[in-house]
Order: C-alpha cells, then structure tokens, then sequence
C-alpha cells in the first residue's frame, strides 16, 4: 500500500515536473530583446555567452515562478504595483542596450566581452527579465489553470514546476545557442556588423515599447 502511495505520488511529481518543462519552453521561444541578445552574443563570443545569457533570464522566470507558486502575495503587490518604474527601467536599459549594439564593431566587442564576461551576461539579462513583473500574474495563472493552490502539498507541486519551467527554459537557451553557434561559423567581420546594427535596431524597439507601455 504505501508503496503504491509512493509510486502514485512520482507519477504526479513526473506529470506535473513535465508541465513544467513545456511551459518553460513556451515562454522562452517567443523571439523577445532576450532571444536577441542570446543570438547575437552566441555569434560573437561563442556558445557559451549565448547560453548563459539565456539562463539569467531563465533564472528570474524561476524567481517570479517560486513567488507565484509559494503565495507570496505581498511580494508579488509591491512587485506589480511598481511595474510602471520597473518597466522604466527595463525600457532605458534596453534602449542602452540597443544603441550600444549598434555601435559596437567586433573588434570591440572582443575586448568588451572580455571585461564584461559571463557573469556580465548572465546579470544582464537576469535584470532585464525581473523588470516586467506581469510575469508573475502569468505564472498565477499558469498554477490556477493546474489546480496548484496554496496548501503544504500544493507548495510541493509549486516547487515541482518552477524546477521543470527552469529545465524547459535551459533547454530552449541551450539548443538556441548551440544552432546558431553552428550556423554562424562562417560569419566573419563584415557579417557581424550587420548583425550588430539589426539586433541593435530591433532591441532598440523593444526598448521604445517598453517606454511607450
């Protein structure tokens, strides 16, 4: 019998665990500044960059996920209830962003990936993700859609999913980098800069909506 229970309760945790995973997937396709950004780091500092870069957002996604799942409403007020300054500051960040990338020449960008790193990538992006709070009103709906409501079993199934959303969201990135990594060996300098003046365009955009919203 408890066995039984037990095997009952994995097949649970493994159904819910994959939900979680194509969520993750969902939300990170969608082409956004984030997918931009990965695709251009991935061309001109390798996979890796590209990867890690998608993973800060990845990681906020979780965090917004965890607040959502976990009932923190108090958290997730203050967090709504200053999106205006959030997206603020998203929006200037992403305009930066743009601006930026379109100036940047690869030779350039060499030296500045160097100094800026991994790390620099991963916060990067993490901060551009953790300024639009409507992610957590999507995660709520997500977990009432599910049924995964606010008791001690429930905040089990919550943990469950955020872990699977994060799996789901690292596979995207990693498969994004790792195709556009491979596509892109033959891109040489002249190539890079047109990819920099058009993703820095299109992350300029964003940015602008972002303002605009």
């Amino acid at each position: 019998m408890e066995e039984t229970i037990k095997k009952g309760f994995a097949d649970v945790d493994l159904g819910i665990f994959v939900k979680g995973v194509i969520i993750g997937l969902s939300i990170a396709a969608p082409v956004g500044p984030i997918g931009v950004l990965c695709i251009r780091r991935t061309l001109a500092e390798g996979r890796l960059a590209g990867f890690v870069s998608g993973m800060g957002a990845a990681t906020a996604d979780a965090a917004y996920g965890m607040i959502a799942g976990f009932g923190l409403t108090s958290i997730a007020s203050f967090l709504v209830g200053q999106q205006s300054w959030l997206r603020l500051i998203g929006g200037l960040f992403l305009c930066y962003l743009g601006f930026k990338t379109f100036l940047t020449k690869p030779s350039e960008e060499t030296i500045a990936s160097k100094k800026q790193g991994l790390i620099g990538n991963y916060f990067s992006t993490f901060l551009l993700t953790i300024t639009n709070p409507m992610t957590i009103i999507s995660f709520a709906a997500v977990l009432a859609g599910l049924g995964v409501g606010t008791s001690q079993r429930d905040y089990h199934s919550s943990l469950i999913l955020v872990i699977g959303v994060f799996a789901g969201s690292g596979l995207w990135w990693l498969t994004l980098s790792t195709v556009v990594n491979y596509l892109g060996k033959g891109f040489n300098s002249q190539r890079l800069v047109w990819v920099n003046k058009m993703s820095g365009i299109v992350i300029f955009i964003f940015g602008c909506i972002a303002l605009v919203r």
